[in-house]
């Protein structure tokens, strides 16, 4: 048994080693580019070893965590995103002041953090997997030392995100007071098979609400959302894309698993909220990001709105007779949404590389639309990457981002969610403006007298593998997404 469970987790526990062996690394002898390679080779070794873990799942591997083919599809693309990342952060980080080794531990304790997110089945491991990832993040945040706004940003969201734990810590006290339990499956069981007293029913309310409250903010949902643009704008332009993708879809699947196996797509009044949730999200973000001329935060607003598409996944769940199929769109959503955003800070992390301009200053970030205009005619393949990026994210045809779209409208007829699907159609086209809007930018032939980005002239290897793997996972799953849907067909909670 205890080799089946060591085999089961044998991911997470590459990271962990690994995370360990880089600590030694870096007591014992700097060097960024040896923390770098270590990342990136446990990255790939832990991918390589869900390949044994789908051999024995669905396994129950203790109370707290669970091994099956959900849990790994999310640690899979995690792990992708967070190599992604890596890939990105040297070059972004090899120009900036400082001791970066640190960086790359951060990463591998939040990607860790990620993996027990999406393997939890109780609330004490999804507390846990949700600390590990966002204590690191605070750090991640503040890089590179020097420069104001990364610190800033940390220290808002380090601030916001403790109390939004906080009250998310006492929504489960209320909830294991009213209930007695703190397994999801145990808490689904206590609400449907116990005739609960008028006092405990309004413990599991308040609780719920509070819990629902603290995952809003770490999704950014409205009204929750406040503390997106500006953290977005402050950070890295690595981290920026890793808080984007990795840690919002990692709390995203976590509230999937803890939504349908405590069952709580039974009651009503929780459903109406969460729709009314997903059409101000739908509709507010992407109403925000067409006053926006930085691109950090043009993609902060623009993920509210993305999240708020992904609700409709949950809010549909109980409405179907096939509820399975909520969880394909979802999976298939989060899928598109994670390639289309790395692709868009990959560009943001690449530009901002090696900065040397007297515009910008040293150590500046290329985050502003005016900062890419003209493009096309300086670094065509960047542009490319971008163009194909923004037509995902606004969900033109021949892209991932269509398809993810598409997947979610058919659930949603097929549910009847009317309101949510006006304003998916409504937000929709509001975002085609402004994603087409960043593509005009660049098409544009630059002036002399703009005050335009000296973009590097040649791209490295890892820039190049990063563009290549982002346009073809972006454009053959936008093509021929059937291996991906047959996939997801047999991913169950």
């Amino acid at each position: 048994m205890m080799a089946a469970a060591s085999q089961a987790l044998l991911a997470p526990l590459v990271l962990s080693v690994a995370s360990l062996a880089l600590m030694m690394q870096i007591a014992f002898r700097r060097h960024s580019y040896t923390s770098w390679v270590i990342t990136c080779l446990t990255l790939v070794l832990s991918m390589v070893a869900l390949v044994p873990m789908s051999k024995l799942v669905p396994l129950q591997v203790t109370p707290l965590l669970i091994s099956d083919q959900y849990s790994l599809f999310f640690s899979l693309l995690i792990l992708f995103a967070t190599l992604i990342t890596a890939l990105l952060a040297k070059d972004y980080l090899q120009h900036r002041a400082g001791e970066n080794e640190e960086f790359y531990l951060l990463l591998l304790l939040s990607s860790l953090g990620g993996l027990i997110l999406v393997s939890a089945t109780h609330l004490a491991s999804f507390l846990l997997g949700l600390e590990l990832l966002g204590v690191a993040l605070y750090a991640l945040i503040a890089y590179p030392e020097r420069g104001h706004l990364p610190l800033e940003a940390a220290i808002k969201y380090l601030i916001l995100s403790g109390a939004a734990s906080g009250i998310l810590l006492f929504g489960f006290a209320l909830i294991y007071a009213a209930l007695g339990t703190l397994s999801f499956v145990g808490i689904g069981q206590q609400l449907t098979q116990l005739e609960l007293a008028a006092d405990r029913q309004l413990l599991v309310l308040i609780g719920t609400s509070m819990v629902f409250t603290g995952i809003g903010f770490k999704l950014s949902l409205v009204p929750f959302h406040m503390w997106t643009p500006d953290v977005y704008h402050g950070a890295p332009s690595p981290v920026t894309g890793f808080l984007s993708t990795v840690s919002k879809g990692a709390i995203f699947a976590a509230l999937m698993r803890l939504f349908i196996d405590a069952q709580l797509y039974h009651y009503q009044g929780l459903m109406i909220a969460l729709s009314v949730i997903a059409i101000a999200s739908m509709l507010a973000g992407n109403l925000l990001a067409l006053q926006q001329s930085n691109l950090k935060r043009l993609l902060a607003y623009s993920s509210i709105a993305h999240l708020g598409y992904l609700i409709i996944a949950l809010v549909v769940y109980g409405a179907l007779r096939q509820p399975q199929m909520a969880v394909e769109a979802a999976g298939f959503y989060i899928t598109a949404y994670i390639v289309t955003s790395l692709a868009a800070f990959a560009l943001l992390s690449m530009l901002s590389s090696d900065v040397r301009d007297s515009v910008l200053g040293n150590d500046a970030e290329v985050d502003d639309i005016d900062h890419i205009r003209g493009l096309f005619w300086r670094q065509p393949i960047l542009a490319l990457m971008l163009t194909i990026a923004m037509l995902s994210l606004a969900g033109i045809p021949l892209t991932i981002g269509f398809i993810g779209k598409f997947y979610l409208f058919a659930v949603g007829i097929k549910g009847s969610l009317w309101w949510l699907l006006a304003a998916l159609v409504i937000g929709s086209g509001i975002g085609i403006y402004y994603y087409l809007r960043v593509v005009f930018a660049m098409s544009m032939k630059p002036q002399d007298s703009d005050q335009v980005l000296v973009v590097p002239a040649k791209l490295t290897l890892a820039a190049k593998l990063v563009i290549c793997i982002l346009i073809f996972t972006m454009l053959y799953l936008g093509v021929l997404p059937q291996p991906l849907m047959e996939y997801l067909g047999t991913v169950t909670v």
